[in-house]
């Protein structure tokens, strides 16, 4: 049965008020308000939270009503009808892929990072993805698993990603040590880091490759020496670009501003992956 459109389904009014509300501008969240509102549930904060949704709240509807609508026919309707591989270690990947709603398997990629260098750091992340990419392609093509022939009903999709933090002009992968991930997060106190994550999709029924990279500002509060002492002793700090991860609890209080989207600082860019999936199909 045909996907009826927005357009066909409700009346020009109600089209026209979405309209309205949806050229509206939104109105952002810090973390940082987030914290004071939420920590703090006092009669007055509840009244002021509930004053904001009920005024914003239906501006955020209306844009993704649009943005729905404007998809190609039917699109948003589909099922999911194929296979993903999330070619990734991260934790954090994997929560924002399966938040998305998507069910998928993990295969991780040894490669020599490090063997790869770019003077920008959106060249640097877009082809580090790619590298991961074709390493794992590669794997699967001697477990005699790959890619499947363009007959199949359920395509496989491959996704990889990666992300550096860029500091004063300074390009800053994973710390080789603690030293390194203390004088990373030193630097940040007070200041401001902007972190450049890539997605490459890669359809491995057809051979088409989808890519892309977006960038997040992110602003600091002050960090007291007690408590960069205490997100060293963190493993994870090792173990992401930067030395940089704002949902850990340590991070989070010192947060001032994020500019862009918390997905994309945290590893994976939910809108980049959502566009470059369908484009790969």
């Amino acid at each position: 049965m045909a996907t009826k459109k927005l357009c066909e389904s409700f009346s020009k009014t109600l089209i026209d008020e979405a309209h309205k509300w949806g050229c509206m501008k939104q109105t952002g969240v810090s973390l940082r308000h987030m914290m004071k509102f939420g920590s703090r549930p006092t009669d007055r904060n509840l009244l002021s939270g509930a004053q904001f949704l009920h005024k914003k709240l239906p501006i955020r509807i209306a844009r993704r009503a649009i943005e729905l609508e404007t998809l190609p026919y039917g699109l948003s309707q589909k099922p999911a009808v194929f296979k993903i591989i999330l070619g990734s270690s991260s934790m954090a990947r994997r929560k924002i892929l399966g938040d998305m709603g998507y069910e998928f398997t993990i295969m991780t990629a040894d490669i020599d990072e490090k063997a790869i260098r770019m003077d920008k750091p959106e060249d640097l992340v877009v082809t580090l993805a790619e590298a991961k990419a074709d390493a794992i392609i590669a794997r699967l093509k001697t477990m005699d698993q790959s890619v499947e022939d363009a007959s199949s009903k359920e395509p496989t999709l491959l996704i990889t990603a990666d992300t550096v933090v860029v500091y004063e002009g300074t390009i800053r992968e994973k710390p080789s040590d603690k030293k390194e991930a203390r004088h990373f997060i030193k630097g940040y106190s007070g200041g401001q880091a902007s972190v450049v994550g890539s997605v490459v999709v890669s359809n491995l029924t057809t051979g088409k490759r989808t890519r892309g990279w977006d960038r997040a500002e992110v602003y600091f509060h002050e960090i007291p020496d007690e408590v960069i002492d205490s997100m060293v002793e963190e493993e994870i700090m090792l173990k992401v670009a930067g030395g940089l991860t704002i949902e850990h609890p340590l991070t989070l209080p010192y947060i001032d501003t994020v500019v862009g989207t918390y997905d994309s600082v945290m590893g994976l860019s939910k809108s980049l992956t959502e566009k470059l999936i369908q484009e790969a199909l």
